[in-house]
């Protein structure tokens, strides 16, 4: 195992260099698949645009699982001063998918070279996880008719928990994310002369606040909600005041019903901000993420798994608010997401000095393998 660790830590360190923003994987893409060329698999390039699916075969069964990992970057300038940094500026691995595409690399080899198991093993590595679209895209390509599998499981790295430790969840882990668009039009006109014109400036504020009010009296209180205003841009400058303002943001959710009220309550709000200034608003909303669900039988059968290759092993109490791509594979399939650590003070996912744990490359290949192997058992 210490030299597989050695190969993780050469290939994340490369993936790290070369970083590919969601469905521009080109380069990752071509490396995964010599990669698994390399240790005897079959692969399939192009899946859903740059994805790559590599199959193993052992024994006689017909039962196949899938094993998935994600490979885009993110639109962040990196500033980790690692040896290894990004070479490609604003662009980095902010996410882990780096460490998550290496140490499934790192589970077919081995699996490869044990076996282990008896059926199919699907090594599923997806792009553009983080726009919510790079599942979907390998599905719509015929993904569940070419490369069939029963079951899907995967692994994300977790900031905060420590490395060796593994937690999942049956049921809901990971929420939906909806993303939205309020527009507002009106006149806009000098600093000096509100009244000349119809400006959306305070109407925009007063819809920013006003969306606050779906959670806390819309919503309820037994029910998970989160409605977060990300970006208010208008056409003012400093002494002219605006007369178009776009609200941009997103909502999160573990039910269809709540979402569907969120979606409700903004476009009456909207509409009514609209009414009272005097302006004309419009409204997109678009379902994004869907929730990921876990299968219990599955989610239990992941924690017997990993018990034996993990320092610790843990349910997770509550689910969290953040979305995740995977759970399309699972509209499919059932299957079970779970989370190993990153390290106590790991930066937070998504943070210019974010870095994967290569410590936690070893523990997330095994237990890839346990999974594996437990699910396909030999006879």
């Amino acid at each position: 195992m210490t030299d597989l660790h050695q190969h993780m830590i050469q290939w994340r360190h490369d993936l790290h260099r070369h970083p590919e923003f969601g469905f521009e994987e080109v380069r990752t893409a071509a490396f995964v698949a010599d990669t698994l060329r390399g240790f005897g698999l079959e692969v399939a390039t192009g899946i859903g645009g740059t994805g790559v699916v590599g199959t193993l075969k052992r024994g006689t069964s017909n039962r196949a699982i899938a094993l998935r990992a994600d490979m885009d970057a993110l639109r962040i300038l990196e500033v980790t001063g690692a040896d290894y940094a990004s070479q490609i500026p604003g662009t980095m691995h902010a996410c882990g998918h780096d460490g998550h595409t290496s140490m499934l690399l790192g589970a077919a080899k081995m699996l490869a070279e044990e076996g282990g198991f008896d059926g199919t093993i699907r090594f599923l590595f997806q792009p553009a996880e983080e726009w919510g679209q790079g599942a979907l895209a390998m599905l719509n390509d015929g993904l569940m008719e070419r490369f069939p599998f029963d079951e899907v499981f995967g692994l994300h790295n977790m900031p905060g928990l420590p490395v060796g430790h593994f937690e999942t969840r049956p049921d809901a882990i990971m929420s939906a994310e909806d993303i939205f668009e309020i527009t507002l039009n009106g006149q806009g006109g000098h600093a000096s002369s509100p009244h000349w014109g119809r400006e959306v400036m305070v109407p925009a504020c007063a819809l920013v606040m006003d969306l606050q009010t779906i959670v806390s009296r819309r919503i309820a209180p037994t029910q998970t909600a989160v409605v977060s205003v990300t970006e208010l841009v208008t056409d003012g400058t400093r002494n002219a005041l605006p007369g178009h303002a776009r609200i941009l943001g997103d909502a999160r959710s573990f039910s269809a019903e709540v979402s569907a009220t969120i979606e409700e309550e903004m476009r009456r709000i909207a509409d009514g901000i609209a009414t009272q200034y005097g302006l004309e608003a419009q409204v997109r909303y678009d379902r994004e993420f869907v929730p990921t669900i876990n299968d219990p039988e599955l989610a239990d059968a992941m924690m017997q798994a990993a018990a034996p290759v993990s320092s610790a092993t843990q349910a997770r109490p509550k689910p969290m608010t953040g979305s995740e791509d995977f759970a399309r594979f699972l509209t499919h399939v059932p299957g079970c997401f779970a989370f190993i650590g990153n390290g106590e003070t790991s930066a937070p996912l998504h943070a210019p000095d974010y870095d994967f744990n290569d410590a936690a490359l070893t523990h997330g290949a095994t237990v890839h393998m346990a999974i594996a192997r437990a699910r396909l058992p030999e006879t």
